[in-house]
């Protein structure tokens, strides 16, 4: 029997990888003459690039950059030959500064473009970049200035950080770019289709939980419409119309209309990179997993990219989630076999959070006796 193991994160408690070695245990032990392919799974936010040389191999490196709030944080990406699988959350994400001090106004994604340029140094022809968790919302104008862009205001001067800024830009000039980025094919995990602007745009959507006051709101929103129509003007694509381009505080629309990136379901970018269609031919099954699933998880949840991965090669998908929430059965329309939770009565979160490996654990050796049985009825 082959079984593959791709599970996400479950947020605050295990890495996929961690998941993995849980599920591994209880496939020991019930089965242990199964073959095991592991495949650590992330979205494109925190974790990403752990999970993804976890999966494939790769060389880890770290680089001081420049941080959401100007401090000097160490930021982390791989390199795999000549791709660089960058975390945008590692340079400029909102984990990286305390509650009390998000301010999207002056917060900048130019540690991002720093960790790009240093995966050109290294000789990067390709770059997988996940822009998850981000506490920006300056249209991506940071990472760019990081690769020679520059921003001139009304009165011929450079402009500074953060999202205050938008609304000062006159002319945007790429004389100075570093031209070896128009030689990197780069692809951009994204898991939301907020335009750049508007009620569902980046502004609105996200700049809440990154600080904003309703008066801020209306300042970014406006400045974030200024950057839409300059980019319209300098570059001749309509914004507006871009899916994601909202995502990470508008870093989506500079990756795309900038530096021509394309945008991509980040399961979906995950799954093609580690191969996933040719492993799970000869399949038997598949676990994956993540902290919680419901009805709306068949909106780019990672269980739900597999499961549709699995549909028609008649391979069985579990997923295993630290909880189940309102209209899950919607999910078993996907590819989607059968649900176990981690939780095994009503808790508190920090009852959760002080039990987890043992609700894991538990939980997994539930899920495998399960299909221990399914498999004795089969062959009777």
């Amino acid at each position: 029997m082959k079984i593959i193991l791709a599970p996400d994160s479950f947020k605050g408690t295990f890495s996929s990888m961690e998941v993995i070695q849980y599920l591994e245990r209880g496939i020991t032990k019930y089965f242990p003459n199964a073959e095991v392919v592991k495949i650590p799974i992330a979205d494109g936010g925190e974790g990403t690039v752990d999970a993804i040389v976890a999966a494939i191999g790769g060389v880890r490196h770290e680089k001081a950059v420049t941080g959401p709030l100007g401090h000097k944080v160490r930021a982390k990406f791989a390199m795999k030959g000549d791709l660089a699988i960058i975390e945008m959350a590692e340079a400029s994400g909102i984990t990286l500064i305390q509650e009390s001090e998000r301010n999207p106004m002056d917060s900048t994604s130019f540690g991002t473009g720093e960790l790009i340029l240093e995966a050109l140094d290294l000789g990067a022809k390709e770059i997988i970049i996940g822009i998850g968790g981000s506490a920006t919302n300056d249209g991506g104008i940071g990472m760019l200035q990081a690769l020679g862009v520059t921003f001139i205001d009304g009165v011929g001067k450079p402009i500074g950080f953060g999202g205050k800024q938008l609304s000062k830009i006159d002319h945007i000039s790429i004389k100075n770019i570093d031209p070896r980025i128009n030689a990197v094919k780069i692809t951009v995990m994204c898991d939301v289709t907020n335009t750049l602007t508007g009620p569902s745009g980046a502004t609105y959507t996200y700049g809440p939980q990154k600080g904003a006051t309703p008066a801020q709101l209306a300042f970014l929103e406006e400045g974030m419409m200024h950057y839409e129509a300059l980019l319209m003007r300098h570059f001749g694509i309509d914004v507006s119309k871009i899916q994601g381009a909202g995502a990470a505080g508008g870093l989506g629309a500079a990756l795309v209309v900038c530096l021509s990136g394309k945008l991509r379901p980040g399961i979906e970018a995950i799954l093609d990179l580690v191969d996933f269609d040719t492993k799970v031919m000869d399949a038997d099954l598949v676990i994956t997993g993540e902290g919680r699933i419901d009805g709306q998880s068949i909106y780019g949840k990672v269980p739900i990219g597999i499961g549709h991965r699995c549909m028609h090669k008649k391979t069985k998908v579990i997923v295993l989630a630290g909880s189940i929430g309102n209209d899950v059965d919607a999910v078993y329309a996907h590819g989607i076999d059968a649900i176990f939770s981690t939780m095994d009565k009503p808790m508190s979160y920090n009852e959760v959070l002080e039990n987890a490996s043992v609700l894991m654990a538990s939980a997994v050796d539930r899920m495998l006796r399960m299909v221990q049985v399914g498999m004795q009825l089969k062959s009777k």
